[in-house]
């Protein structure tokens, strides 16, 4: 019964007002008339589903899917999809479609949505690279933009380790004039300024052109080539990303300046700007823009309300005070890898005319805890991102008890103690994410402090990451599964002194409290304390609710196949991770999927061969002797029956010796969606694997 009526008689508009789909799963599985009620009243007339926290397979999609007859817009995590998937669902109601980590998903797709839904308005797609032709790639994107002629936003990425950026070359001739919003990765520069000169029909917010206002792209260059073009093409924009990761120092007449942050004054409706130097290829930074450079963009582009810079290594302290003081409607700040930025780019910070909501500084090695005084007098600020940030103490700690609406605190390798925690625990601030990664001189005895000092922490704080602290062992994590009822995510990576004490605890003391909630994601990565026995807490009714779990460089991933078969079993929604490379354990016959494209690998000499295979029907399952050389043929593959499926067209990882998973040794690795690649280069492989 709910408010006095028996369930039997609550109606789809009284549930779908009050309960979210969640919590609709949940009062299905009370009673029959409630399941009822549920399946036939409500998810019918649902015009939304979002499924991007799971990563389902195809019958699990259809089993769910089925129930929606109204959805118009859909979100899907990928990763254990095909094309064929997908298509049963593409119908001409669907106006908002996100589909990310799509490991199996191949250009085609898009052949379809653009074939199956004409009115679509959002997209967004993360494709894996698959080394697939670029010119199928090119003519499927083409296809769907121009079937899709009422696309207002389009998110196009390709994730990997060695795409092409010209994989979107020539796509302005085929975008359609709705576009507003459009977000490309990757994209050469030369692509860019070719697509914002075809965008430029424009002149006039009224007039049957385009009229873009977000444009997001990562690309090998930013230059001043570019900006000038964007500036001259795009008077109407609001929002610009732009990222670049260059593998070697740019030439002077390629690069970035002064001059062309000057340019950037032409887009005056511009909100937003984020302009990122990644160090991911090469550790450059923009080195030809300096204090005045910032003093020409916080005078040209005073009505910004978020500013993202990275990289900027020439520029002072002047330069980003500027942006502070000029910029009157400033909301989000955020600078990373900034070596001359200090603390006394804030020290007026209270005569400045801006409300910041949001502030980041990452990496930035000379700020201290003055600099988080200072901010704290901003009692709007709700994000303060300091990872990094080691000169920050336990004498700011006070000041940012004070904030109300601070709800994101990363303190990522700074030097504070169990002192500190005190202070934090005993304030009224309502922090739900709290960051302590890298802090070596907190211990157990802060984690009580945290949690058991009677402040407002203790009731909203629900993720925590506690990863590379020495100081934390079983009474922290014992600490954390009393008291921390509202937590639901906690990483304790490289914690060496959490045995299997803390896990059980966490498996069974919160389930045996009503009030708290269950944990969905859980990082035990580089826990050695932990036995190969921790592994069957993964097992029913242990953990409910748990989606993810991280157990990369531990011993629940040695010798243990026969359990982890049976957890998948149980638990076909929840994902088992080595160090960012989420796997899906399919043992007994089956096939070990790997995200390739996620991986950037090290190390060489550390694992076997890649082997290419064709399709065979009717193959055995097997496994492979780490023999050098690619295989003259099938048959030379079959070995000993009861491992892996020899699945088509898969890339075949043979370990000698995996660290990360010693129960794979001297089996293999079904790599995923690497159809094309034909590379068997032993330096291309090793035993550590980092997601990008």
């Amino acid at each position: 019964m709910m408010d006095g009526l028996p369930s039997c008689l609550i109606s789809k508009e009284i549930l779908w007002k009050m309960l979210d789909l969640e919590t609709l799963c949940t009062v299905a599985c009370v009673s029959k008339s409630l399941r009822f009620s549920v399946d036939t009243e409500v998810l019918p007339y649902l015009d939304s589903l979002d499924l991007s926290i799971v990563s389902i397979d195809e019958h699990a999609l259809y089993h769910i899917l089925s129930r929606f007859k109204s959805l118009n817009t859909l979100t899907l995590n990928c990763q254990r999809l095909y094309d064929s998937s997908l298509l049963p669902f593409l119908a001409p109601q669907i106006q908002q479609l996100n589909l990310f980590s799509c490991s199996l998903l191949s250009s085609s797709v898009l052949n379809s949505i653009g074939a199956n839904c004409p009115f679509l308005r959002v997209l967004a797609v993360e494709f894996a690279d698959q080394g697939s032709p670029l010119i199928l790639f090119r003519k499927n994107v083409a296809y769907m933009l121009n079937k899709c002629q009422y696309l207002e936003r389009l998110s196009l990425k390709i994730k990997g380790t060695e795409v092409d950026a010209s994989a979107f070359q020539s796509i302005e001739f085929s975008l359609p004039r709705s576009i507003k919003f459009l977000k490309l990765k990757p994209m050469l520069e030369n692509n860019a300024i070719y697509l914002a000169n075809r965008l430029s029909v424009s002149k006039s917010p009224s007039s049957s052109g385009f009229v873009l206002q977000f444009l997001s792209l990562l690309l090998d260059v930013i230059s001043d080539r570019l900006l000038v073009a964007i500036s001259n093409s795009l008077p109407f924009l609001v929002e610009l990303h732009l990222e670049d990761r260059p593998d070697k120092e740019p030439l002077p007449g390629l690069d970035l300046t002064n001059g062309g942050l000057h340019f950037l004054g032409s887009c005056h409706f511009l909100t937003d700007l984020s302009l990122k130097r990644s160090r991911q290829n090469y550790q450059g930074s923009f080195k030809r823009i300096n204090d005045m450079g910032m003093f020409l963009l916080s005078q040209r582009c005073k009505a910004l309300e978020s500013v993202r810079l990275s990289g900027f290594s020439k520029v002072s302290d002047a330069g980003f005070a500027s942006l502070l003081h000029t910029c009157q409607k400033l909301k989000k700040f955020e600078v990373r890898n900034a070596f001359l930025l200090s603390d006394l780019a804030f020290h007026d910070l209270i005569q400045a005319p801006c409300t910041l909501v949001e502030v980041r500084l990452l990496s930035c090695g000379l700020i201290t805890s003055e600099t988080v005084k200072k901010l704290a007098f901003s009692r709007s600020l709700e994000v303060l991102d300091l990872c990094g940030c080691k000169s920050v103490a336990d004498s700011c700690l006070s000041s940012i008890s004070c904030l109300q609406r601070l709800t994101t605190l990363n303190l990522t390798g700074a030097d504070i103690t169990d002192s500190g925690l005190s202070v934090i625990g005993q304030g009224n601030t309502p922090i739900s994410y709290l960051c302590l990664r890298g802090c070596k001189r907190i211990t157990d005895k802060g984690i009580s402090f945290l949690l058991c000092g009677g402040g407002a922490i203790a009731q909203t704080l629900s993720s925590l990451d506690l990863g590379y602290m020495p100081g934390i062992s079983d009474n922290g994590i014992l600490t954390i599964a009393t008291f921390g009822r509202e937590i639901t995510e906690l990483c304790i990576r490289s914690c060496f002194y959490v045995t299997d004490l803390a896990m059980r605890a966490l498996a069974t003391k919160r389930r045996s409290q009503d009030r708290s909630k269950q944990l969905c994601r859980v990082d035990i990565f580089n826990c050695v304390g932990l036995s190969a026995d921790a592994l069957k807490l993964l097992r029913k009714p242990l953990f409910r609710g748990l989606r993810w779990i991280g157990i990369g460089k531990t011993h629940l991933t040695s010798n243990e196949d026969t359990v982890i078969t049976e957890i998948q079993k149980e638990r076909p929604w929840l994902t088992l991770c080595l160090d960012g490379c989420e796997m899906q354990y399919k043992l007994c016959n089956e096939t070990w999927e790997l995200d390739f494209a996620k991986w950037s690998l090290k190390e060489p000499d550390a694992c076997g061969m890649v082997w290419w295979l064709t399709r065979r029907r009717n193959e055995k399952h097997g496994e492979l002797s780490p023999t050098r050389g690619r295989p003259k043929s099938m048959e030379s593959l079959v070995g000993r029956p009861g491992h892996v499926h020899l699945m088509e067209r898969k890339m075949i990882l043979v370990t000698s010796d995996l660290a990360m998973a010693p129960s794979l040794k001297g089996k293999f690795l079904v790599l995923a969606h690497s159809r094309d690649i034909v590379k068997a280069d032993r330096a291309a492989l090793s035993s550590t694997a980092i997601g990008l």
